[in-house]
């Protein structure tokens, strides 16, 4: 903890007694009003609060259209939808996935849990997606699929990742659970590849606390990947008839009403975070040392989904001070900013006890050095407070000396 004798004032920075500059929360997230109380409760009196009620269907329609895609499949997770599409996608022993080392576990350990081998190939320095250039160096003949996160809500290259797809014959599943609504090149993410897979966790920018689906415009998977998750049942046939080994990934309709009005939501939302991080990029653009990734938004994203706004971090710009007492500076003048990832996922001890693939990834690892995030809803404030964080930014470099004598 950082301690500082001193007299209070506006100009002493909050860690050390004086006033924070940001006076004011951001925006609370999830959002909710009476609108869904009011569904939450038709929900309650249906007595049907399971996976049959009839918002499921609707959500799983609405979502996959909003998308452009002609199926949906409604989950229980991003975790278990991911481990669907794999399954369904023919993903088993003896086959590797390609997957980046910059995202949650549950983008890897999908690939280990339908028994495949992840392999772990470097990011894109400027986006943190996948370099499709070393994607294809890191093909071989036993790669048969590649899941692409759209990390931080940025899509990946898809004219590259689609097309080395279509030339090595391998299958392409979307990770989209930082990108709802996202587009590259005004088509929607998540109708690229196979599938498109969505999480509605409590911190996405579309949530019922848990959930995911699934959106695919293959009538033939679909069906596949409903049958795994309703008990290996087929759509129209009998209630104890089950002709695929499956599980129980249903959500339930109190998660569906929710989800229909988030999707309600959405676009108004994607435009505002759109906005505002094209404000704050405008802004940042002046403070040397703190870089958005990407520094400038490839013009074929049409919408960025900023699920986090990301940047990287140089001390060496800021006089040497370590990263970790910047973001705890900027915490202390109610800046809600975090560092990233602690390490890329290959990393975690779990993967010592399954095979993988790790190619050197020193892009991966300077990230999760430098890496320093403001959540999603950031975006959803006012100019006025993104102006108090930027002030708040200038004022802890204005005391980078002071800062670096502190000890720990």
């Amino acid at each position: 903890m950082f301690s500082r004798e001193g007299n209070m004032s506006h100009d002493r920075l909050a860690i050390f007694g004086g006033t924070p500059v940001v006076s004011r929360p951001a925006p609370a997230w999830p959002l909710f009003d009476d609108k869904d109380r009011v569904a939450l409760n038709e929900v309650l009196e249906s007595r049907v609060w399971g996976g049959y009620h009839e918002a499921v269907g609707e959500l799983e329609k609405r979502f996959a259209a909003f998308h452009g895609a002609e199926h949906g499949i409604a989950l229980a997770n991003g975790t278990v939808s991911l481990e669907i599409a794999l399954t369904v996608s023919g993903i088993g022993p003896g086959d590797e996935v390609i997957v980046p080392p910059i995202t949650f576990v549950a983008s890897a350990t999908s690939v280990a849990r339908v028994g495949a081998t992840p392999v772990f190939v470097d990011v894109d320095t400027s986006t943190i997606n996948l370099n499709p250039a070393l994607v294809e160096q890191s093909i071989t003949e036993r790669t048969r699929a590649i899941v692409a996160v759209h990390f931080a809500g940025h899509p990946v290259d898809l004219d590259d990742v689609v097309s080395l797809c279509d030339r090595h014959n391998v299958v392409l599943i979307e990770d989209c659970a930082h990108a709802h609504g996202a587009e590259w090149q005004e088509q929607r993410i998540g109708t690229f590849g196979s599938f498109g897979s969505f999480s509605f966790q409590a911190s996405k920018n579309m949530t019922a606390g848990e959930g995911g689906m699934l959106i695919t415009n293959d009538a033939n998977l679909a069906e596949r990947a409903r049958s795994i998750s309703n008990q290996g049942r087929r759509t129209g046939g009998a209630w104890y008839e089950h002709q695929t080994l499956g599980t129980n990934a249903r959500i339930t309709g109190f998660q569906a009403v929710l989800l229909l009005n988030q999707l309600e939501r959405l676009p108004q939302e994607l435009k505002t975070r759109m906005d505002r991080a094209a404000y704050l990029r405008g802004k940042l653009s002046k403070i040397s040392g703190l870089v958005p990734t990407p520094a400038t938004l490839d013009e074929r994203v049409t919408i960025h989904g900023y699920h986090l706004f990301s940047m990287k971090y140089d001390s060496s710009a800021w006089s040497g001070l370590p990263r970790e007492k910047f973001v705890a500076a900027l915490q202390s003048e109610g800046v809600p900013i975090t560092t990233g990832y602690p390490h890329p996922i290959y990393r975690n001890e779990l993967f010592q006890h399954h095979p993988t693939v790790v190619q050197p990834c020193p892009e991966a690892e300077a990230y999760c050095k430098s890496s320093v995030w403001l959540p999603h809803n950031t975006l959803l404030a006012d100019e006025s407070w993104l102006d108090d964080v930027v002030t708040a930014i200038t004022k802890v470099r204005g005391a980078v000396e002071e800062l670096s004598a502190v000890r720990d």
